[in-house]
């Protein structure tokens, strides 16, 4: 009997491999890859990141893979994926963002990997639920202070009103209170710097600093800032009771585990995170306030009857006067609703199934709150500002609606989201109690060209302003 010759196994072997491999890759979801190596559809998907999510959705099911820029991203839209996405042990946060942070910050993934969660406790910590009071008082005190700066009346952009208020007041409390600039050379120098580093924070996440000269020149700025001023910022004290500013918290943790080569570069990172997200935030509740005349009407009624008359009175705000006025906070939850981030993501590490797909290990998983805040299975007349429908949240025990993920789920859940929530809700009401406001312009439409964060205006959204007297 003839022997089979060691070609025609070598063949039926390859043959055997490929149909193996075929055969696990019909349980992969499907997948938009393009023609261009490495790149695929990255074009495509740059243009306009969250409508190719949706008409992808839309073609392909609650689960689809997009390839770009040399990335696996798999996509969840239902239930079923959105379960293993919060829950499963086969995928993690650290090892999704790692990549990020080290483009975006020079963090050493070794250092990030190893001080994250340390740091995510302490932050969560001091920026928690029992802790909040203690910013009360220093929010109102810094809010008036910017407030006072505006004048008895004027007209300026919105957008660049809410950033004059809230850089100086999120940097005066979180980092430390001489750190802001006061001359108004410097404060234009802050303000250009920041907003170069943070639109094109997505792309500098992404790509070389070489293809980006503007943002690469930012992030150098403000480590060199940090840098010059970290030694006056770990010095200085609280006046009145001696306390540390989260940035000193956070540096003591760094320099102590790891060293202060580090410092500047987890600054950087805590500014971004402190104003990247809020005054968006804070732009859009008020833009959305001051569209619907009754909504506007009834958080007037309501602060006049927790402060009295409005005015120009230097008044100050309590936490019980917060829990007395939960139409502003409902406002800004159902803000945060409509401008949630296009994306959240988790690395695949190990393959994991979803309605009968099986997702390989080093895809990244992605959820985009952004569409998911505008299912109708959840948020019904999804696309309507409609802040009556936090009624139903049971927000006195700090739970939020349903498959609402503005702030991430999980274990790495947002750390400071109960203190941005403050912040906002003390801005739209000081704002509104000192002046009376009206937009001259429509309601503007928002960007869509990046997936992290608060979506930006797009155009300019003009607010006319006059001191109550």
């Amino acid at each position: 009997m003839e022997l089979i010759s060691p070609t025609v196994i070598i063949i039926l072997g390859c043959l055997a491999l490929f149909l193996l491999l075929q055969r696990k890759n019909l349980r992969r979801p499907p997948c938009i890859r393009g023609w261009i190596p490495w790149i695929g559809v990255g074009f495509e998907f740059g243009k306009a990141p969250l409508e190719f999510i949706e008409k992808a959705r839309i073609k392909y099911g609650p689960i689809f893979t997009v390839f770009a820029m040399g990335n696996r991203m798999t996509f969840v839209t239902e239930e079923e994926g959105i379960n293993v996405f919060l829950k499963s042990k086969k995928v993690d946060f650290e090892l999704a963002v790692q990549n990020i942070v080290y483009r975006t910050a020079s963090i050493p993934k070794n250092v990030f990997l190893a001080l994250h969660e340390k740091l995510y406790i302490m932050l969560k910590g001091k920026m928690g639920t029992v802790n909040l009071h203690q910013f009360t008082g220093q929010l109102t005190e810094e809010l008036h202070e910017q407030l006072e700066n505006l004048g008895t009346h004027g007209t300026m952009d919105l957008n660049n009103l809410v950033r004059h208020l809230l850089y100086p007041v999120t940097v005066n409390t979180l980092f430390n209170k001489s750190w802001f600039p006061t001359n108004k050379k410097k404060i234009k120098e802050f303000h250009q710097y920041f907003q170069a580093y943070d639109e094109d924070f997505e792309y500098g996440s992404q790509l070389p600093e070489c293809l980006l000269r503007n943002w690469s020149k930012s992030k150098k700025w403000f480590l060199e800032l940090f840098e010059k001023n970290i030694p006056d910022i770990k010095t200085c004290k609280s006046a009145k009771d001696n306390s540390m500013t989260l940035l000193q918290a956070m540096l003591d943790i760094v320099e102590t585990e790891t060293s202060k080569e580090n410092s500047p570069n987890y600054g950087l990172l805590l500014l971004w995170a402190s104003l990247s997200n809020a005054v968006p935030v804070a732009f859009w509740t008020l833009a959305y306030v001051l569209s619907h005349p009754d909504i506007h009407k009834a958080i007037m009624e309501g602060i006049s009857s927790v402060f009295g008359k409005a005015g120009k009175d230097k008044i100050k705000v309590s936490e019980d006067d917060l829990e007395k006025l939960l139409l502003i906070k409902w406002c800004v939850l159902e803000t945060i609703r409509l401008k949630a981030p296009g994306v959240i993501t988790r690395k695949v590490v190990k393959p994991v199934e979803i309605l009968n797909y099986i997702i390989p290990s080093g895809d990244l998983l992605m959820l985009s709150p952004f569409w998911l805040h505008r299912n109708p299975k959840y948020f019904p007349e999804p696309e309507l500002f409609k802040p009556e429908r936090w009624k139903k949240a049971n927000l006195e025990k700090h739970s939020f609606l349903d498959c609402f993920m503005a702030f991430g789920s999980g274990k790495f859940q947002c750390p400071g989201r109960w203190f941005a929530l403050l912040e906002v809700q003390m801005c739209v009401i000081l704002i509104l109690y000192k002046y009376d406001c009206s937009l001259l312009d429509p309601l503007p439409k928002q960007s869509s060209l990046h997936l992290v964060g608060v979506p930006q205006p797009e155009g300019q959204c003009r607010i006319e302003y006059k001191q109550r007297i």
